[in-house]
This record gives C-alpha cells, structure tokens and sequence, in this order.
C-alpha cells in the first residue's frame, strides 16, 4: 500500500530502529515508547487490522506469535511482557496496518482500560 507508514517503513523509505526481520515480518522499535520496550511486529504483507484476518492468511499471525517471544527473551525480558493489538479507531488503532505491541521492561497495570 503505497500511502501506508508501516509499508513505508518495511520498503526502507522511512527509518526506523529494526530489531527483526525474516521473510514474512518486520519488527521495529516504536518511536514514541509506552514502556522501556515497546516493539511493534508487523506483517510484510498488508493487512489493515486483525479484522483482515482470513483462513488464507492466518498463518502469518501464526508466524507473528512464534517470533515474539524470540524478540522478547532478546530484549531480556525475562519477567514478562505485553502483547497488544488495537483494531479499529475506538481500540486507538493509528495506522491501519495490522501491528502488535510488544510492551514491557518494567512492571505493567493489570488494568487495561
């Protein structure tokens, strides 16, 4: 998608702080952090959000949940981490790419809302 960051990113046409790639995903440090780790993990293929998940494409959410806790025991997170995904304008959805946020580095509300 020519007008989305995210793809932007992926393509190189935007900086960012890349901490993992492979051939389906990109991770990359966000560059407002929420916590001491905040790592967005993305699809290379476009997907707007979790709702765009399908039985044809499912697998590399599959794929996401494999590599995230790789990028986690990298950072050193040993005690715990966040995974987060917002879908949609209510959720605070801010780039329509589908995304998780890894968040964590140091100990985190149980509230969520």
């Amino acid at each position: 998608m020519s007008d989305c960051l995210f793809c932007k990113i992926i393509g190189g046409e935007i900086p960012s702080s890349k901490v993992y790639e492979d051939e389906l995903v990109f991770a990359f440090r966000d560059i407002a952090p929420m916590t001491p780790t905040h790592i967005l993990v993305v699809p290379k293929a476009h997907l707007d959000s979790v709702d765009a998940v399908t039985p044809e494409n499912s697998g590399v959410v599959a794929h996401i949940f494999e590599v995230i806790p790789r990028i986690a025991q990298a950072e050193g997170l040993v005690n715990g981490y966040r995974v987060v995904s917002n879908c949609g304008p209510d959720a605070g959805q801010t780039v329509k790419h589908l995304h998780f946020h890894i968040l964590g580095g140091k100990p985190l509300a149980t509230e969520m809302a």
